[in-house]
């Protein structure tokens, strides 16, 4: 869960404070600043108990608006946050000349570049295991090939990408393998050259050069020579994006098997779906597949092939176990027989797993061969993975909830009194909305996702049961300008407001409004870095 929160854009925590964007100017910064000033100066209270929360409140503002209007600090905390400003890059004796700011701060940069590159060491790779029970109830044990790929590809500069890779097959007795190498290097934005070279099975060496002709459209062109006859292998490749979602390729290889293929690819929200036709000097075949998404986690798939050399049918699904992890069953008819297909994925790496059931396409065997695996995947699902993952889930957001209770405990009792201060504005500013039929938040409730999608099933928002959720309405309410409009900026963690705070650290959060304009009543949802504009112009 919390590298859900990691992946969101950078902490703007003192932009929301003030309530400005990230591009606010310096006068804009000032204004906003004298604008809470005047709610939170601690003159304005007689009570000591309201001086305490007017005085701690105040003296967040004024830190907002020392860190945002000093140019260099800000630079600081719009890079690395407050931890720049507190660590490594703190003001004084050790760093008090911009210059030398400007040189810790580039020094930084090139170190993240560094763990940046170090990072894009990419390793990929594929283990093949075909099984075959047939052979293994005649005798001749169940192994009937084992084939493995590697490679590993790392950017060594901001331009440069180097790899090197292998592969090894033995089926029956018989085996082989190769070695390659590739060097790619990006010219600019739109234009890259990549030189290649294997040996083994397949040695020769190659190149190939990628341009982006268009906004929409890319070439690449390649040759390749066999180290082995000097034979000459000529492609290139057109792809053209069609719409938002979908987009279509052309190749032509000219050679010892000359072919030309054409296909289309399209990809939705909830759905994918891809095809291509091909023609070689020596065959022709066609392909086909549709997968749907069924949630975030889970997925059908549905496949065909047909041709010169085959013909083949393929049903399954997937499931995603861990943030990295997914597996796959597949069933598949075709001339070669009836297969079940498990799949592992983990980032990069593959192992897949091919077992054949029959040779023989009899109608009722592929009929419970393809209903046995199903029901059992369907059954295992449903009462034995589905109440795992979701105990595993439920357990994960108790262990969050214990670890960061008193922390959470700490935030709330600070918004609480953020907003005792807030609202008389608030409600002076409510009164009047009213008057004129104009923006008047009546709920407002920011929190974890799954609470608010059950919001209607939840007691009270500020309830001891609820922890992971916090009434707004006062600070929205407060928050509404003159024009009688509400903004919050896009970019800007919502928990960092006025009046806010994070009921749920490490979980993803959402904001939910309720508000009556111009007689009407409207509901809205918006994400935790989202924007937030009401009444929306339509309106």
């Amino acid at each position: 869960m919390e590298e859900e929160e990691k992946a969101g854009p950078p902490n703007k925590d003192l932009y929301a404070l003030l309530h400005i964007s990230p591009e606010a100017s310096d006068e804009e910064i000032r204004k906003a600043y004298r604008q809470w000033a005047q709610v939170y100066h601690p003159d304005k209270y007689q009570s000591p108990h309201m001086k305490d929360i007017a005085t701690e409140n105040f003296q967040r503002i004024c830190e907002a608006y020392e860190i945002l209007t000093d140019e260099n600090k800000r630079q600081i905390y719009d890079i690395y946050g407050m931890e720049g400003l507190t660590s490594g890059l703190e003001l004084g004796p050790k760093l008090n000349k911009a210059d030398e700011i400007k040189e810790e701060l580039e020094r930084l940069r090139k170190r993240k570049e560094q763990e940046k590159i170090s990072a894009h060491f990419r390793p990929s790779g594929t283990i093949l295991a075909n099984l075959s029970l047939p052979h293994f109830l005649e005798g001749d044990g169940i192994m009937r090939g084992m084939a493995m790929t590697s490679e590993v590809q790392s950017q060594i500069s901001k331009s440069n990408t180097v790899g090197v890779g292998g592969n090894l097959a033995v089926t029956g007795n018989v085996g082989g393998g190769a070695a390659s190498a590739l060097f790619r290097h990006q010219f600019s934005s739109v234009s890259s050259v990549e030189f290649m070279a294997s040996t083994g099975l397949r040695s020769l060496i190659g190149m190939q050069a990628s341009r982006h002709l268009t906004l929409h459209s890319t070439a690449t062109m390649g040759i390749s020579m066999s180290l082995k006859d000097g034979s000459l292998n000529l492609s290139n490749s057109w792809t053209r994006q069609l719409s938002e979602t979908a987009n279509g390729n052309i190749q032509l290889i000219l050679g010892p098997e000359s072919s030309v293929a054409v296909g289309w690819q399209k990809k939705e929200e909830k759905s994918s779906v891809a095809g291509e036709v091909k023609f070689s000097t020596s065959s022709f075949g066609a392909s086909a597949h549709y997968t749907h998404r069924f949630s975030s986690k889970s997925h059908g798939r549905i496949a065909g092939r047909v041709g010169s050399t085959m013909l083949e049918l393929e049903l399954g699904g997937g499931r995603k176990i861990s943030k990295f992890s997914t597996v796959r069953m597949l069933y598949s008819i075709g001339i070669q027989g009836i297969f079940w297909k498990f799949e592992l994925h983990r980032g990069g790496q593959k192992l897949i797993i091919p077992i054949l059931i029959s040779r023989h396409l009899n109608p009722l065997f592929a009929a419970g061969a393809f209903i046995f695996p199903t029901s059992a995947y369907f059954l295992l699902k449903k009462f034995l993975v589905k109440p795992y993952y979701q105990r595993r889930e439920k357990q994960k957001a108790l262990e969050n909830m214990q670890k960061t209770s008193a922390q959470v405990r700490e935030a709330r009792a600070a918004a609480e009194k953020a907003q005792q201060l807030l609202q008389n504005v608030a409600n002076r500013k409510r009164n009047r909305q009213s008057e004129i039929g104009g923006l008047v938040i009546t709920k407002a409730i920011y929190g974890n996702q799954k609470d608010l999608k059950k919001r209607d099933e939840l007691k009270e928002p500020n309830d001891e049961s609820s922890l992971s959720i916090i009434d707004v309405t006062l600070p929205l309410n407060f928050l509404v300008n003159d024009s009688g409009q509400l903004k919050l900026h896009e970019g800007v963690k919502k928990s960092g407001i006025m009046g806010f705070c994070d009921p749920c650290p490490g979980e993803p959060k959402q904001l939910y409004v309720e508000y009556n304009f111009g007689g009407q009543t409207y509901e809205v949802v918006v994400d935790d870095y989202e924007e937030l504009l009401i009444p929306r112009p339509f309106q």
